[in-house]
């Protein structure tokens, strides 16, 4: 019987474990910071217009704006 031939092919090489876990743990981060900041740009892009309040006190109490942008 002939034995089967083998072709000298060094094996891929694998990455560890640990660094596997660091590039998960940096891409989890840079999702988050990445969605903290899009927040924080939405809360500034996107002020409400003027609405209807009371400028003055009412007498039953009604709410009125504390510091008013109009």
């Amino acid at each position: 019987m002939s034995s089967p031939v083998t072709l000298d092919q060094p094996e891929p090489k694998r990455r560890s474990t640990p660094l596997m876990l660091l590039m998960a743990a940096l891409a989890i981060v840079g999702v988050l910071i990445g969605a903290n900041a899009h927040l924080v740009y939405v809360a500034f892009a996107s002020q409400p217009d003027c609405v209807a309040h009371l400028k003055t006190e009412s007498k039953h109490g009604g709410y009125r704006a504390a510091k008013s942008a109009c």
